[in-house]
């Protein structure tokens, strides 16, 4: 995709990317500072919260030419949610919240929301970009793995098999080449991406039975599985 709309698009990535790691990190110290853990609980958590910005920020300020785009801001923002819930799931682990709350709930609904807005807003404003398309899909891919080990901790270890089969097929692709492909573009690829968010946050909604979260994630799971074989198939076949 190439850029365009210029005039649509911001200057000064350091001062967003500033903006990007201390709004998670005001919110991060914020909810432990409301929980109280012990001290080590609580820098663990803030740092994990901070991981996904902070490396999100390295990527804006790497950019050239130094633009951010409105839909790029918008990524941003759930680039700052997903650090919250990064926060969150060091205090589940270590017993200091519970493994589902509605205030965590809320969060991660924002940031899947977000995720619809900033593709329909790149088409909108005619600001669509390689860069722009590449940070949207590492954020989601980070926001997927935190959810799926946040999950884990109500249905099971297997749920982290969504957050990690992106990075486990780019681990794979250090030894296979043909997997360092262009991916055609795919409606049911963006779908199925799509359906492991929702199927991850309808298990941290605390109305939802266990089982009933665990039987959509599942189906979730094995579509990701059959989306990723494909992809692999089809790469290794033009490879």
């Amino acid at each position: 995709m190439s850029a365009q709309a210029p005039a649509t698009r911001l200057r000064g990535g350091g001062v967003v990317g500033s903006a990007v790691v201390l709004l998670p990190l005001a919110l991060c110290v914020g909810v432990v500072t409301r929980v109280g853990p012990g001290v080590g609980v609580g820098v663990l958590a803030v740092a994990a919260g901070l991981v996904v910005p902070v490396v999100a920020t390295g990527a804006l300020v790497r950019r050239r030419p130094a633009a951010v785009s409105p839909p790029d801001v918008v990524t941003l923002a759930r680039v700052a949610l997903t650090g919250v819930v990064g926060t969150a799931t060091v205090l589940v682990l270590a017993g200091q919240l519970p493994a589902r709350t509605w205030a965590v709930a809320l969060v991660v609904g924002a940031a899947l929301l977000l995720d619809a807005v900033d593709g329909w807003l790149a088409r909108a404003t005619g600001t669509a970009s390689a860069a722009g398309a590449r940070l949207d899909m590492e954020s989601d891919a980070a926001l997927l793995l935190v959810l799926s080990v946040l999950a884990a901790v109500t249905l099971g270890w297997w749920v982290v098999a969504i957050g990690a089969m992106r990075y486990l097929f780019v681990l794979a692709s250090w030894v296979r080449p043909a997997l360092r492909g262009e991916l055609t573009p795919s409606l049911a690829r963006r779908t199925v991406a799509a359906v492991q968010g929702i199927a991850l946050w309808v298990a941290l909604v605390p109305v939802v039975p266990a089982p009933f979260a665990a039987a959509g994630t599942a189906v979730a799971l094995a579509a990701l599985t059959a989306s990723f074989a494909r992809d692999v198939v089809d790469l290794e076949a033009r490879g």
